[in-house]
């Protein structure tokens, strides 16, 4: 290999040391990034927070980058006691960012050491506040007012409920809320972490006294649809009583204008009787012998009269004025 091959060799070995130590020597960060260095284990300077172009030392220097963005935080339901002695499960959400790097380096790593410290503070206050608490301040805001309707609809709901809604509100879950976050957002910065807000996103009975309150509640209803069905049966005794009642009465009056017409109608045919009789007294007798004979006369009746009976006067006197005629 002469001088000029060397020379050259040498050249391009040069050219790649110094792209490689140029590109180990160069990082970039985004909006969403900052960083530390880290030189041997150990970090050195200022965290770097500004997005662009940025130079560390080849190969012993190294750096951690941390999102500048805003982490949400969702902790596990508990189980936690009012001050009351009533157990109810609380699920809680936060939001956090990292605020300084380099002591959230120091202190948790990273974001999943992150996650296990929030989780030790948030719960531990949260309880610490919860079982403090009476059940009222904890479901229902200070400014909240009771409504007639709101009355009204958890009267199905069993006297516990309707007692909680009743009670004075003096702090109310708003305040609740600003309490635990100011003692949680205290303990924040020795993690390098900065608390945005933290809010309860669920409250409920524990699965066993949600039990018990969902049967006092199906006793209650049952207890109302008792009480509504007795006075249904009451009110149909009472309208059934009515209906009789009025139904006497109707048939009562019935009956008595039944009678007062049956009467006037009696009197009205026993003065046509008279009149028509008083005007033709013979007419009438044979006219009324002969309405007679159909009814008491049949075609299998059989009767004994003698002949100068007054039954069969008319018809013996036409017979006679009959034979009279033919002679």
């Amino acid at each position: 290999m002469n001088i000029k091959q060397l020379s050259s060799f040498a050249g391009l070995f040069l050219l790649i040391a110094a792209i490689l130590v140029l590109k180990t020597s160069i990082y970039t960060l985004d909006q969403a990034e900052q960083a530390v260095i880290v030189q041997l284990g150990a970090p050195v300077g200022d965290p770097v927070t500004t997005p662009g172009l940025h130079f560390k030392l080849p190969f012993i220097q190294e750096v951690r980058r941390f999102d500048k963005r805003v982490i949400s935080w969702d902790g596990d339901p508990n189980q936690i006691p009012t001050r009351g002695e009533q157990f109810i499960s609380v699920d809680t959400t936060a939001r956090w960012r990292i605020h300084d790097p380099l002591v959230f380096m120091q202190r948790v790593q990273n974001e999943r050491g992150a996650t296990m410290r929030l989780n030790d503070i948030l719960d531990s206050v949260v309880r610490d506040k919860i079982s403090a608490t009476d059940l009222v301040e904890i479901v229902r805001s200070k400014d909240w007012k009771v409504s007639e309707a709101d009355l009204a609809r958890v009267q199905l709901s069993g006297e516990e409920d309707g007692e909680i809604l009743l009670q004075e509100v003096k702090t109310g879950r708003q305040e609740l809320v600003k309490s635990i976050f100011v003692q949680a957002a205290s303990q924040m910065p020795e993690l390098g972490i900065e608390l945005i807000d933290i809010r309860i996103k669920r409250i409920d009975y524990v699965e066993a006294v949600e039990q018990r309150v969902f049967d006092r509640m199906i006793a209650e209803r049952q207890r109302i649809a008792e009480q509504f069905r007795s006075e249904g049966q009451g009110r149909a005794a009472e309208i059934d009583g009515d209906t009789k009642r009025s139904l006497a009465e109707i048939q009562s009056e019935a009956n008595r204008q039944a009678e007062i017409i049956r009467g006037q109608a009696d009197a009205e045919a026993s003065n046509i009787y008279s009149q028509a009789f008083g005007a033709d007294p013979e007419f009438y007798a044979f006219l009324r012998t002969l309405e007679s004979y159909p009814k008491t006369v049949e075609a299998s009746s059989t009767l004994i009269l003698g002949t100068d009976s007054e039954y069969f006067r008319y018809l013996r006197d036409v017979r006679v004025q009959k034979a009279k005629a033919e002679n």
